[in-house]
């Protein structure tokens, strides 16, 4: 199954480190990070689940939740999770997906067989509230995430799901954002009170709206 942008995002229920997940339910009125995880036990995914685990609090304050997923079943996650508290120095703070099944896996289309025919490459999906995928980026199994650039792109999608901008290359929170083309000059001069200035007619910058 291939997931994609504007989807929702697949319903299910599956077995965790803190107990079964309704997915949907689980949520909430929260945005939410899925990712998933080649194998337990492995290098860069113990680095991972670690950073994820001191990045929590920047998530929370985002009204973002974190889940993980492997293949592996719960009895290998509970050991992995000591084992991540050992040389990550932060414990497992969020539920971690036992996926022996595959099912979650497939609904999300995780396995790449030509990549591998059995274990999830590293998938990230960013879910809105309205259970609509914002994001979806995917790194081969030999590169670990940049959870800082995760963190930067919920910040750019939740910005401009409610206002009418766009945020430029490298954007970070603070910066200077792009009014989108679909507003005209008259609307923009109401909309956007700190001014813009306008470099093209398609390309006018106003300081972040929401600061």
């Amino acid at each position: 199954m291939t997931v994609r942008l504007g989807d929702t995002a697949p319903d299910f229920t599956q077995e965790s480190t803190e107990g079964p997940i309704r997915f949907h339910e689980w949520l909430g009125d929260s945005w939410g990070v899925l990712f998933s995880h080649p194998k337990d036990f492995t290098p860069v995914c113990t680095t991972e689940l670690g950073e994820v685990a001191r990045l929590k609090p920047e998530f929370e304050k985002r009204n973002v939740k974190v889940i993980g997923l492997s293949v592996d079943p719960l009895s290998d996650h509970k050991g992995w999770a000591s084992d991540i508290e050992e040389t990550q120095g932060t414990a497992l703070n969020f539920p971690l997906l036992a996926d022996a099944d595959r099912k979650v896996s497939d609904l999300y289309g995780m396995i790449h067989p030509n990549a591998n025919d059995t274990l999830t490459v590293r998938s990230v999906f960013i879910i809105g509230p309205d259970k609509k995928v914002k994001l979806t980026i995917t790194y081969p199994a030999s590169t670990g995430r940049n959870f800082d650039e995760i963190l930067r792109v919920i910040d750019s999608l939740q910005l401009t799901a409610n206002y009418k901008v766009a945020t430029p290359v490298n954007w970070e929170h603070g910066q200077d954002c792009i009014i989108v083309p679909a507003v005209s000059d008259a609307e923009a001069d109401k909309a956007f009170p700190k001014g813009y200035k306008k470099l093209k007619p398609y390309l006018r910058i106003t300081p972040q709206p929401n600061l």
